[in-house]
C-alpha cells in the first residue's frame, strides 16, 4: 500500500516502512506525528483520489531525527564591477518513518 501526503507545501509518495526527509514539523524525536492531508491511497487492485483530500484517511509516523542539510551557496557576481556577494543557507528538515497508513 502507498499513499501521497501533503506537509510543508509539497507533497511526498510514501509507503509503510519509508524513512523521507520533510520540512521541519513540530516534535520532538521519538514522538508520533499524524498526516490528514492524504492525497491519494493506491494497492495493487486499486487507487483511491481525494477531491481535494480524502475522509477519514490518516498517515501515523514517528520523528527519527530534526536536522539541517548540508550548506547552499549562493554567490552573485556582476562583471567589471568589483560586486561579488557570497551567502550560505542550510535549510532545517524532520526525518521521519511511516508507521502505518490507515485508509
Amino acid at each position: 500500500m502507498y499513499a501521497v501526503i501533503k506537509t510543508g507545501g509539497k507533497q511526498e509518495t510514501i509507503s509503510e516502512g519509508d524513512v523521507v526527509k520533510v520540512e521541519k514539523l513540530s516534535g520532538d524525536v521519538g514522538s508520533k506525528i499524524e498526516f490528514n492531508d492524504v492525497l491519494l491511497v493506491g494497492t495493487d487492485k486499486e487507487v483511491k483520489v481525494g477531491r481535494p483530500t480524502l475522509a477519514n484517511t490518516r498517515v501515523v509516523a514517528e520523528i527519527l531525527e530534526q536536522g539541517k542539510s548540508k550548506k547552499v551557496i549562493a554567490f552573485k557576481m556582476k562583471r567589471r564591477k568589483g560586486f561579488h556577494k557570497k551567502i550560505g543557507h542550510r535549510q532545517n528538515f524532520t526525518s521521519i518513518k511511516i508507521k502505518e497508513i490507515k485508509a
